[in-house]
């Protein structure tokens, strides 16, 4: 199977992805000050956020949150200890599985997650009239054999 090669990006595909990645940065830049003005890092803020929107249960294993952080067992090991720390979430053993440990939000851990996500969602409304994404035929499979 041969590959045609793909056409060169067009000056408004730049400005596109340009456009995409600045909006992006902007928003990542808003969530780490929104976790900051909250007293914590963004990657706690993410842990929280993964525990509490893991699909059909509220607490996700440590390998699961270092799948969903994109990063290593051992860092969310690390994360998960300084939450634990501060009073955010809390270990459980697994009742079925005692190899799988549960990570669970605590009260504290939930209060803080809502009031960051609801600042979270404001500005992501706000960035929905921004954003501007072009299709990018570069890497479109059609033409492919």
């Amino acid at each position: 199977m041969t590959r045609k090669a793909a056409a060169p990006l067009t000056k408004q595909e730049f400005e596109a992805l340009s456009d995409f990645r600045y909006q992006l940065r902007r928003f990542v830049r808003f969530s780490e000050d929104a976790a900051r003005g909250e007293g914590m890092t963004v990657q706690q803020y993410l842990l929280m956020l993964h525990i509490r929107g893991f699909p059909n249960r509220n607490w996700a294993s440590v390998g699961e949150l270092a799948e969903r952080l994109q990063t290593q067992q051992h860092g969310v090991v690390a994360l998960v200890n300084r939450c634990e720390t501060a009073g955010l979430v809390v270990r459980k053993a697994n009742a079925d599985d005692r190899r799988i440990v549960e990570v669970h939000l605590l009260p504290k851990g939930e209060r803080s997650l809502n009031r960051l996500a609801l600042r979270h969602r404001t500005e992501l409304e706000s960035l929905r009239n921004t954003f501007r994404v072009a299709r990018i035929t570069a890497f479109n499979d059609e033409g492919d054999e």
